[in-house]
């Protein structure tokens, strides 16, 4: 089992990276956890609704390049389905029983994601109905995602 974090911009923040890379060293019992940056757009403070499309639209494209033919793929987006930690795991249990085996988590930038991104998403998710930076939610997810195989696997990490 393969797992993808691909998220926009480049993550700066040490503490941030010494999160996720305690999730991910976690993670090696149970899959192999690669998060791929992808860089961001660089955009004015103000921009028209033409430019935010077209820039959304850049980085989606960067996105889906990191995208295989055969991965699940699972859209952060402010309006997808809550889960809550069980659900989650049961989700990503149901995947990987179906035969996929590699599993990709997009998260997209400032401006969110593109639709063909959101087209090309299995599922969009939510972790609530307030937003998180982006950076920010690589270390959110990192952890759900380690929780979820600890559920998977009875152990009573999420207790």
């Amino acid at each position: 089992m393969k797992i993808k974090i691909i998220a926009v911009g480049k993550l700066k923040e040490k503490y941030l990276k010494q999160g996720i890379d305690e999730y991910a060293k976690r993670l090696t019992k149970y899959c192999k956890f690669e998060i791929i940056e992808v860089p961001d757009e660089k955009a004015p403070e103000t921009l028209s609704e033409t430019e935010m499309i077209q820039l959304k639209e850049r980085e989606g494209q960067k996105i889906l390049s990191k995208i295989g033919e055969g991965d699940y793929v699972f859209a952060l987006a402010i309006n997808g389905k809550d889960y809550t930690s069980e659900e989650f795991a049961d989700a990503i249990d149901k995947v990987t029983v179906a035969g996929k085996s590699t599993i990709s988590f997009v998260i997209g930038g400032s401006l969110g994601l593109s639709p063909e991104v959101l087209k090309r998403s299995n599922q969009q998710i939510s972790f609530g109905r307030v937003t998180y930076p982006h950076q920010l939610m690589r270390l959110i997810l990192s952890e759900q995602v380690y929780r979820c195989f600890r559920i998977i696997h009875g152990h009573a990490y999420h207790k």
